[in-house]
């Protein structure tokens, strides 16, 4: 039988892994500061602040691909519940949170008789969590915040009730829970039995190169001031020679320079102008080990090398991209069903049990969009197949198939 390590513990819990959070949303939103060596860098542009969407892109990249479609073998009515929740945003909204925090939770709760679905991101919900199932044992969430962030209502949650409490008035309120479960669902990305409630898209690494690279923009920022005004030179001028303003002598289109009492005339000279190639080379170096590190393609953070002729090739460069896709569908499958599964529960007020779903299956929209040759080999296919195997195409055959590209 499970103890409940209650209310403050999730508290502390959540506080710990916060800022973890918060991190990766500044590098999402682009609002990160990044640490500067102070090697190369004048005090004039010390507070200098740049900014990269390289993060933003890994993540908007996958989240943008991942289209649910709806559940098959529907015997619980989950496309229905889904449908009374405005699932155009929900499920977009699960999943990007899911991206960037690693986790992202779902709070079900009763209204006017029918279950209502609140995604909830992994910096505001946490929760002890059954590895077998993928549910929560006891969880806790923020609801609500004030304006500095600070919780003006938070809910606790157990398998037997949910208790909300509002700080402003300080009621508390127990409702009665009619599901098995407590009614938070985390939606997790990529887990694993050393980090169950998953990894973020936004990994150590990213940052890193991201920080990196953002490094090398600031760098290139400054000797751009000197590519484009060449420091100048002069020598021979007599002790007592001055150049008033020096602002024209540097841009007027012809200056001079009269000799000195002794008939000497100075020498007039400009450094070296710099090159701004080796920036450029360690960008795109930063570039290709962040598209290494997320899927991507260089052609993606903005170095395009070539044009793709078609969607075959914007596939196949794709391929790790497909296959990282292709898992976070299993991963997130497995968070919707859950929500599906408790929402029935609180719709029909009927504790269900969980094996009595397995039935309910997650449909995707493909990865990548067909384009019209690709469906015209495909239709052929089809063709082929049924005239061998008479019957055997179907509608769900087609789905099938059409979710595996």
């Amino acid at each position: 039988m499970y103890l409940y390590k209650g209310k403050g513990y999730l508290k502390a819990k959540l506080a710990s892994k916060k800022l973890r959070v918060d991190v990766r949303y500044n590098f999402y939103e682009m609002k990160n500061r990044t640490w500067d060596m102070d090697i190369s860098t004048p005090p004039q542009l010390r507070n200098w602040m740049g900014s990269l969407g390289w993060c933003a892109k890994a993540v908007d990249s996958l989240a943008d691909r991942l289209k649910f479609n709806q559940f098959d073998n529907d015997v619980f009515g989950f496309n229905g519940i889904f449908e009374q929740n405005n699932p155009d945003t929900f499920f977009d909204s699960a999943i990007l949170s899911a991206l960037i925090s690693a986790c992202s939770f779902v709070y079900i709760h009763e209204e006017d008789g029918f279950p209502q679905l609140q995604v909830i991101d992994g910096g505001h919900a946490t929760g002890v969590i059954d590895s077998t199932t993928g549910l929560l044992k006891e969880g806790y969430a923020v609801l609500e915040t004030d304006e500095n962030g600070i919780p003006t209502i938070d809910a606790y949650f157990t398998a037997e009730y949910t208790e909300i409490t509002d700080y402003g008035t300080n009621e508390v309120v127990r409702v009665a829970n009619p599901a098995s479960y407590p009614l938070l669902v985390p939606i997790i990305y990529r887990p694993d039995a050393v980090r169950p409630f998953g990894h973020s898209r936004i990994s150590r690494a990213c940052m890193s190169i991201q920080g990196s690279a953002l490094r090398t923009v600031k760098r290139s920022e400054i000797s751009a001031e000197f590519f484009s005004y060449p420091q100048k030179w002069v020598t021979g001028l007599s002790d007592d020679a001055e150049i008033s303003d020096k602002w024209h002598a540097a841009m007027s289109a012809m200056i001079t320079f009269t000799k000195d009492e002794d008939g000497n005339s100075p020498t007039v000279g400009a450094f070296p102008q710099q090159s701004m190639a080796p920036h450029n080379d360690q960008l795109e170096m930063f570039a290709s080990l962040f598209a290494g590190e997320t899927g991507l393609t260089t052609d993606d953070l903005g170095f395009v090398k070539s044009n793709p002729t078609s969607a075959e090739s914007i596939k196949a460069s794709h391929e790790n991209l497909r296959l990282i896709a292709r898992k976070a569908q299993s991963d997130f499958a497995s968070g919707f069903i859950n929500v599906g599964f408790l929402a029935a529960c609180v719709r029909d007020e009927v504790a269900y049990t969980r094996n009595q779903i397995y039935m309910e299956k997650a449909i995707w929209n493909p990865i990548f969009a067909l384009d019209i040759s690709q469906l015209g080999a495909l239709g052929d296919a089809l063709f082929k197949i049924q005239e061998s195997y008479p019957g055997a195409v179907d509608e769900n055959f087609v789905r099938a198939l059409l979710q595996s590209l």
